[in-house]
């Protein structure tokens, strides 16, 4: 009988960006503090959903909230 070795985790699991993260992740990734990011959640001006008792916001939301915040401190 041949014992197979388990794979390296990095060998299972490609190397690929999430669709949707946690609101602290979130915050990380937009280089902003979780209570801004929560504001923002709390007012409707990022839109996030629950998965079970797990709030996610998906990257493209969080990219145009963001590009939302760009243009209104553009013009």
């Amino acid at each position: 009988m041949e014992v197979q070795n388990k794979p390296e985790q990095s060998e299972t699991i490609p190397d690929s960006n999430p669709i949707a993260v946690a609101p602290a992740e979130a915050a990380r990734l937009a280089g902003i503090g979780r209570t801004s990011l929560y504001s923002a959640l709390a007012t409707g001006e990022l839109k996030s959903f629950h998965y079970g008792r797990r709030r996610l916001i998906r990257i493209s939301a969080l990219e145009t909230w963001l590009a939302t915040l760009e243009k209104s401190e553009a013009g």
